[in-house]
């Protein structure tokens, strides 16, 4: 069974999702004259999303540049022991680190992926100190400078909805 079906998504909530994603500030009334429904029931289905889980948050999307934060590195982390309590640990420094766009717990040679935005490399280093080096667990590091963000974004692609209209 496809995962939307399982989470109770039809096609109206697909068809709200592919609105969100492209612009989260779409009015529900707007939302529900493009796709067949009341502003209600559209209100009704956003927030069933939100206390499902399938909507995870509302935020703006920030040009890193734009404010202060040029610099876009990826780093793979290896860790030394992956005891449970030594991994959580490295979960949670992870997480908690505000430079730390997005973090993932992968398979292959590395154990962690990170996304990380600083001002200079003196930030990185920095970083890097507070996050690998105090951090006995963690075995080693690489780091990817990105030369250039071609394609930034969080949407998920979504299953196809039917080529009809939605009513």
């Amino acid at each position: 069974m496809p995962e939307s079906e399982q989470d109770g998504l039809d096609s109206f909530d697909l068809a709200i999702l592919d609105i969100l994603q492209r612009d989260n500030t779409t009015a529900h009334r707007i939302i529900g004259e493009r796709i067949g429904l009341s502003a209600a029931a559209v209100h009704r289905r956003v927030r069933r999303m939100h206390e499902n889980g399938v909507i995870t948050g509302n935020f703006a999307v920030v040009d890193p540049g734009r404010v202060g934060q040029p610099i876009t590195i990826v780093v793979e982390v290896e860790i030394e022991s992956e005891r449970l309590d030594l991994l959580d640990a490295a979960r949670r420094s992870f997480a908690a680190d505000r430079s730390v766009q997005q973090c993932y717990y992968v398979t292959g040679e590395a154990d962690f992926v990170l996304i990380v935005t600083v001002a200079s490399m003196a930030d990185y280093e920095a970083l890097t100190r507070r996050l690998f080096f105090e951090n006995h667990n963690v075995r080693r590091f690489r780091t990817l400078v990105v030369m250039d963000r071609i394609k930034s974004g969080l949407a998920v692609q979504l299953p196809e909805r039917p080529s009809r209209r939605i009513r």
